[in-house]
């Protein structure tokens, strides 16, 4: 896993920076009714997309959470007053205190579907009967494009999406959470070039493929023949589920 601690310092910038944020935070509110309360963004990071879920709802009362310390410092400068370091496996809110949960690409992060399964049931705990739970799911798809990267990387060995649809919305039902729509929005200026998805792999994002082996290398070399090697290809689209607690009765 990445060290969220030294990527705060330019998260933004390399991942579609205002763009991309604007796009996530519209996809987002298209999924919560629009109703005064309180609204709980997990793992906001640098809180660039938590901002604009507050500043475009001003009836909402938006907190934001993250473990990381850095994340934290940059997401309480956005937002004073409003951000809390907290594990999202063991959130400090009481149970059926929130009118909203949302957890923007946080789930693929999680290795361990026992993660998973956590986060999912301290965010059904938390939301009050009636509320809505929104979550990015399936994000390493996301970067399958259609592209000639694509293509040649078609081969490369991959985990099992912690994120996948189907287990986030099982997990989801077991926790009393029904399915309640679906959203996407693009990974703004995030399309890749062959030159950048080169530099990805030889530092350890493509996560099946360290830094220095063979295979990761052939990759490489197959990458580096194809033309336009600083040509951004199509963005990806990242993906929504949302989920509503029912009200008992």
């Amino acid at each position: 896993m990445l060290d969220y601690d030294e990527e705060a310092r330019h998260y933004d910038s390399s991942r579609g920076g205002e763009a991309r944020a604007a796009a996530a935070a519209h996809a987002v509110l298209g999924l919560i009714p629009d109703a005064p309360g309180r609204l709980l963004d997990v793992a906001c990071g640098t809180g660039i997309v938590t901002r604009r879920l507050a500043a475009a709802r001003p009836g909402l009362r938006v907190t934001g959470a993250d473990l990381t310390p850095a994340m934290v410092r940059t997401s309480s400068a956005r937002l004073p007053g409003a951000v809390v370091r907290a594990d999202s496996r063991r959130l400090p809110f009481r149970t059926g205190s929130v009118d909203a949960v949302t957890t923007v690409w946080l789930l693929h992060l999680l290795d361990d579907p026992d993660g998973v399964r956590a986060v999912v049931a301290e965010c059904a705990r938390v939301l009050r009967p009636g509320g809505t739970y929104v979550t990015t799911v399936d994000k390493a798809a996301a970067h399958d494009v259609g592209s000639d990267i694509d293509a040649v990387l078609v081969g490369r060995p991959r985990r099992p999406a912690a994120d996948a649809a189907g287990p986030v919305t099982a997990h989801a039902g077991r926790h009393g959470l029904r399915p309640a729509g679906r959203g996407s929005f693009p990974g703004a200026g995030q399309g890749r070039s062959p030159r950048a998805t080169i530099a990805d792999l030889r530092r350890g994002w493509f996560t099946m493929l360290p830094p220095g082996e063979p295979r990761t290398e052939e990759f490489a070399a197959r990458l580096a023949r194809l033309p336009d090697q600083d040509l951004p290809r199509p963005d990806p689209v990242f993906h929504l589920r949302a989920f509503r607690k029912p009200v008992e009765g």
